[in-house]
């Protein structure tokens, strides 16, 4: 039952997300504060990989012990410029799906869809409370690329 409580509200929130992204542009990579985070000009990109283990266990329905949780949190909050938070979530994301072998296959883990996983890594932010540039101005959000079917 929670897993669909979880679905929906992740569904809610990439319904927002989208509405912020067509407003904000942001799939314009070529300017704005987010092309401070390529890591062509420098940018260190974080691991996170607390919030990786966490991403696993969330997907295929596990319970995340807390310790993961609060690690996973402080990592993404440790990433000082708050618009480059969605980008390490989604370059973590990225790397999990190589370290798996993932192609263009439906499933990533047993029991654990891609889209579901995308939807989970977006989702992040709005979990560990952490801020990401939201226009609704409530501090927190998803990230707007799990809108988009082409991106992950």
């Amino acid at each position: 039952m929670w897993m669909k409580t979880v679905f929906w509200g992740l569904l809610l929130f990439m319904l927002v997300a989208t509405t912020m992204a067509v407003e904000y542009g942001a799939r314009s990579h070529n300017s704005g504060p987010w092309s401070w985070c390529d890591p062509a000009t420098g940018y260190k990109v974080s691991a996170l990989t607390g919030c990786r283990a966490m991403v696993k266990l969330q997907c295929v329905g596990s319970q995340v012990p807390e310790a993961v949780l609060r690690d996973c949190c402080q990592q993404l909050a440790d990433i000082n410029n708050e618009w480059c938070r969605c980008g390490d979530l989604s370059s973590m994301l990225r790397s999990v799906y190589q370290e798996l072998g993932v192609r263009e296959g439906k499933e990533v883990l047993p029991g654990c869809r891609k889209e579901v996983m995308k939807l989970t890594a977006a989702s992040v932010p709005e979990v560990c409370k952490v801020p990401i540039p939201n226009p609704s101005g409530d501090g927190a959000g998803v990230c707007y690329w799990a809108a988009y079917p082409d991106v992950q």
